[in-house]
């Protein structure tokens, strides 16, 4: 670890987006120019079963949108990403640290040597349906709780929470923003709370389930036997678990991690500060959209960050890498 430290200002942080960035379009100009996202697409593609491409490039949203297909797709897209960006390097990410958001750390364990593609994959859809069924339509909610402190929020759910119906924090994203999952009634009790204690906005969230809370524990369960059995190595690099913002190598604990993190919530503030601690020159998110990037300013607007989606994002990061590295 301390070796890793020492690299630290002279290498990059990765970050992979989670379940939410999808959008269609999503990765098709990189599919149109470079061979390595083509070979990432087919490998996704056979390995689980789906037509990655069609849903990612047409769409319908809706589709795309369905936990199932989301997150093989994102992943897809993710790796495609960094795959295009190695292209361009002409050799691997100069990397000393790796997390992602929910979904985005199965991207970080792929991108960190320690989880094959096809296998994430694969994986990964099983892991969507799990969580997709583990709770009856319109039974559970999200929703995104901005402008109060952390403790307020977590006060609040308690007092919006019965022994029937519970809702709790499921994402510590940034400061400010805390989103929180549970029975739809309890959200519903708690975004009234929330709006009379002062929250800048509350937003409900277009989930299909009330993911990262205790709701998930049947998904958990369902998904245990399925991570046994994925071929999970040791990581090349640090990957900073969601669950409690420790950074991982150990292929048995990262197994551990990624279980909990299901019906756990995602403690992506504390990501960051773990992942500063490897004084990274750059942070690069790989992947759709900024979202992490947005977060990441708002934990720390001094920190230098580039993301990679598309060809002009592509070329932005590279000329970063350059300039950083």
């Amino acid at each position: 670890m301390a070796e890793q430290k020492q690299r630290g200002g002279r290498g990059v942080a990765l970050m992979f987006a989670g379940q939410g960035a999808q959008y269609v379009g999503m990765g098709r100009e990189l599919y149109d120019r470079y061979e390595a996202a083509r070979r990432v697409f087919a490998e996704a593609e056979e390995a689980c079963g789906l037509p990655l491409r069609d849903l990612c490039f047409e769409g319908p949203a809706e589709r795309l949108a369905e936990t199932e297909i989301t997150q093989p797709a994102i992943l897809t897209v993710s790796v495609a990403a960094l795959r295009c960006l190695e292209e361009e390097l002409g050799g691997p990410v100069p990397a000393v640290v790796a997390a992602g958001l929910s979904l985005g750390e199965y991207s970080a364990l792929v991108a960190a040597g320690a989880l094959p593609l096809a296998d994430a994959a694969r994986l990964v859809r099983w892991r969507g349906r799990c969580m997709q069924e583990a709770v009856p339509l319109g039974v559970g909610a999200m929703a995104a709780v901005m402008g109060l402190e952390t403790a307020v929020v977590e006060d609040l759910c308690r007092e919006a929470s019965t022994e029937e119906s519970h809702v709790q924090p499921a994402n510590y994203n940034c400061p400010g923003q805390v989103v929180v999952a549970g029975h739809a009634d309890a959200v519903a009790r708690l975004a009234d709370r929330a709006r009379a204690a002062g929250a800048r906005r509350v937003v409900e969230l277009p989930v299909s389930a009330p993911f990262h809370c205790r709701l998930m524990e049947p998904a958990a369960r369902r998904f245990a036997p399925a991570l046994e059995e994925a071929p999970l190595a040791d990581a090349r690099v640090p990957v900073v678990s969601n669950v409690d913002g420790r950074p991982r190598t150990d292929a048995a604990d990262l197994r551990r991690a990624l279980l909990a993190q299901v019906d756990h919530p995602v403690h992506w503030e504390a990501c960051v500060e773990t992942m500063r601690s490897f004084t990274p020159a750059l942070w690069l998110e790989l992947g759709p959209g900024t979202t992490l990037g947005g977060f990441l300013k708002r934990i720390d607007r001094g920190l230098r960050a580039a993301h990679v989606e598309d060809l002009e994002s592509l070329s932005a990061a590279v000329a970063a890498l350059g300039e950083a590295c």
